[in-house]
Order: structure tokens, then C-alpha cells, then sequence
């Protein structure tokens, strides 16, 4: 039986019946020693109905202890919740061993605690042992019944330490224990005493879980969630792109190349972070750091562009403008991709979980802006600047001068201009 809620589960209990449960080679496997656990009852063990007429076994948990299979996995799953203060079949952990249990004696509220420790008896280097010590009302439950059992022949001289219906340990009392401590020795290794002592000390959690709410989510969900941010991503890249158009005319088709660019670039190096070692993979936090990108990317060039036309209306040739205006817009692209990377930089560090992929997906995109701005549309603006349709300012090219409204310069100035700045002429 497990512990229950208040920690009063079956810890101490003694065994009325054992046995071995035969390997795959036919040999009955060793029990191992069991060990009393904080939290679960001790419940000594008695002799079978034949050698001990007084100990009444009812014939229900006698027919189970001989149906009960411990080597089939589901037999010591645990769990199974028995009263302290019932007669309990059980096996033991690795199903090896079989035993009739008597009601629970020492329950785990009796146990005060419980560790690991090298055995003093040899200077420390005699092998691990579990040490436990009990409560008033434990140390004398537990002194009753070591007077009771230890001249006993085996399995009634044992003593089982039970835990969630299954026994942990099962040691040999050797002597009546009355000083309300105990060692359980054996040939343990560090990692199984600790793991013994462990389940002494919090086998019974006082503690009771009461079912409050149980939601399905359908395992499609996610994948909905992600299709439906990625087009959502793809609706405002095409507001952006069909904007350029209306309002940069053929202009506009750089803003669109180079967001194709930008585009492939995101995701050709998020492909390339997916993989080992780092696979990086995209969430809804990480869609949302694109689409707010998408924003970043396109006032890059609405800063260049605005900025060219700025020169265009001052008067100056599209290939001055240019230079001019690309000289005056990178300080202004520079500042504002500097802010966001600063801003997803400190939230990547700061935040945890999903707000993480947000800040990565927000300035790996940045950085990409830089690149593509600066190796991608200045050059391809500096090249258009050199064709008849854009360099005589076509009215569809978006960089008519006359709709600009652009003033004509007094010949005198432009000379003047020229002797001043030569690489103008």
C-alpha cells in the first residue's frame, strides 16, 4: 500500500510469506534485503500457515500470492493502494522475490530520518549502510516488533520496507532494536543506499494532489499556430512590397528585390542554425521577431530612398543624389539597426524560453538588414542611377524631378559647386 497523504503509509511490515521467484533459467533469484522507508510502514514477516498455525493467512491474499506473477512488468509498476491495516501481497522491486505481508506496524510518520553512510564498524571502509532513527511512538512500535520477530527462522525473521505496494528492501532482524535507531547493512553500493535512505525519508510526501482542471490540445495545434503566423508574415510582406510600388513606382521594385534577398537569406541561415550542433528551431515567438523585422528591413529603405529624393529635390543629378544621400541615410540605418540589436541582444540574455526565439529571430533579421542594405541597394540604386529610364528621371521611375518639385540651380551656383566639390562634376 502507498503512503497516503498524511504520511501515514505502510513502512515496517513483517512478512508472513516469501518466495523466490524463479529467473528465465529456471533458478530462483535471491531476494534482496529490504530496507524500512521514512515514509512507508515495516511489516515483519510470519511463517507460512503450515509452520505457524497461529498466523492466520486469508485465503483470498493466498490465492493471490499464488497467481501473482512478479516477472511480468505490470506486477511492479507500484501504486496499488492497500490499507496499513490489511494484509498486503506484494513484490519487490526488480521481481526477484514474492511476499505475504502482514498489517503495517511502523508507519512513515514514525521515521524521523534516514541517510547514507560508509559502515564504522571496520573504520569506515566496511561498505555502505543505511541509518534511520524513528520518533517516540515509532521506537517502540519498532522495538515490539523486532522483539517479536528476530528469533523467527526466515522469511518470518524479515522485516519489509514497503513503498507504493511494492517492496523496497526486506532486511533479517538479528536482534531485538530498542534505542529507536537502526542500521540496514548489505552488500550495497553508494548509489542503492542513498536511493534507500531516500525512499525512508520521503517515501510518504504529506502532501495530497486533487485533479483541478484537464484540457486536450490537439497535437495539430502547434502546427496550425505556426502556419498561420508564417502567413500572417507573408500578408505584410506583401502590404510592404505592394506600398513601395504605389509610392516609389519603379523604384519600388528595389525595395522588393531586396527584400526577396533579405528573405533568402533569413532562410537559408535559419536552415543552416537548424542543424546539429545548434538546432535552432522556429516558434511562433521566432515568426513574430520575422514579421517585426519585416518593419525594420523596410525603414532601411524608405530612409535611403526618402533621403535620395531629398537630394533630387535640392537639384542635384540622380548620380550625385545618390552619394549625397547615401552618405546622410547609412548614419541614420546604422543608429536604428544598432538600437534594435541592442534591444533583442538584452532581451535574448535577460528573458528565457519562447521570448528567447523572438529576440534571436529579431536580430539575426537585423543583422541581415545591415548586409543586404549596404551590399545589396545602395549598389543596385548606384547602378540604376547610370540607365536612361531612371538617370533622366522617367515619370514612372519614381524619381521624376519634376514631381518632386525639385528647384533648378542658378548656373552660377552650380559652378560654384563644382570648384568646391570637383567629384560632383
Amino acid at each position: 500500500a502507498s503512503p497516503d497523504a498524511t504520511g501515514e503509509g505502510r513502512v515496517l511490515t513483517r512478512a508472513l510469506q516469501a518466495q523466490a521467484v524463479p529467473s528465465p533459467t529456471g533458478e530462483p533469484s535471491p531476494s534482496e534485503p529490504g530496507t524500512p522507508p521514512a515514509t512507508a510502514p515495516v511489516v515483519p514477516p510470519v511463517p507460512p500457515v503450515e509452520q505457524n498455525p497461529a498466523a492466520q493467512i486469508p485465503e483470498e491474499a493466498q490465492q493471490r500470492f499464488a497467481e501473482l506473477d512478479c516477472t511480468k512488468p505490470e506486477n511492479r509498476q507500484g501504486g496499488e493502494d492497500v490499507a496499513a491495516d490489511q494484509v498486503l501481497v506484494a513484490c519487490d522491486r526488480d521481481g526477484s522475490s514474492k511476499y505475504v505481508l502482514a498489517p503495517a506496524e511502523v508507519l512513515g510518520g514514525d521515521v524521523n530520518g534516514a541517510r547514507a553512510e560508509l559502515s564504522q564498524s571496520t573504520g569506515g571502509l566496511g561498505g555502505w549502510q543505511v541509518s534511520l532513527n524513528f520518533n517516540g511512538e515509532g521506537t517502540r512500535q519498532f522495538a515490539d516488533l523486532t522483539r517479536t520477530v528476530w528469533q523467527l527462522p526466515p522469511p518470518q525473521s524479515q522485516v519489509a520496507v514497503v513503498l507504493d505496494g511494492l517492496v523496497v528492501s526486506a532486511p533479517v532482524i538479528q536482534e531485538p532494536i530498542t534505542g529507536g535507531q537502526a542500521q540496514i547493512t548489505g552488500n550495497f553500493t553508494q548509489e542503492e543506499s542513498q536511493d534507500l535512505a531516500n525512499v525512508l525519508q520521503y517515501g510518504a510526501l504529506p502532501v495530497a494532489f486533487d485533479l483541478g482542471e484537464v484540457n486536450t490540445v490537439s497535437p495539430s495545434l502547434g502546427g496550425e499556430q505556426l502556419r498561420a503566423g508564417l502567413l500572417a508574415g507573408g500578408l505584410g510582406l506583401l502590404l510592404v512590397v505592394v506600398y513601395s510600388v504605389l509610392y516609389y513606382r519603379a523604384l519600388g521594385l528595389v525595395v522588393v528585390a531586396s527584400l526577396v534577398v533579405a528573405a533568402a537569406l533569413a532562410w537559408a541561415t535559419v536552415s543552416l542554425l537548424g542543424g546539429p550542433p545548434i538546432g535552432f528551431r522556429l516558434t511562433l515567438a521566432g515568426v513574430a521577431g520575422l514579421i517585426v523585422a519585416i518593419g525594420i528591413t523596410a525603414d532601411s529603405f524608405v530612409v535611403f530612398f526618402e533621403r535620395l529624393r531629398d537630394e533630387l529635390r535640392d537639384g542635384r543629378t540622380l548620380r550625385a543624389a545618390v552619394e549625397h544621400g547615401w552618405t546622410r541615410a547609412r548614419r541614420t540605418i546604422i543608429a536604428a539597426d544598432f538600437v534594435s540589436l541592442l534591444a533583442a541582444g538584452v532581451l535574448y540574455i535577460l528573458s528565457v524560453g519562447s521570448v528567447r526565439g523572438f529576440a534571436f529571430t529579431l536580430g539575426l533579421i537585423t543583422l541581415i538588414d545591415v548586409l543586404v542594405v549596404f551590399l545589396f541597394t545602395k549598389p543596385l540604386v548606384a547602378l540604376l542611377a547610370r540607365t536612361r529610364f531612371f538617370g533622366q528621371g522617367h515619370r514612372l521611375s519614381g524619381l521624376d524631378p519634376e514631381r518632386l518639385g525639385a528647384r533648378r540651380r542658378a548656373p552660377s551656383e552650380v559652378i560654384g559647386r563644382r570648384r568646391s566639390t570637383p567629384r560632383e562634376a
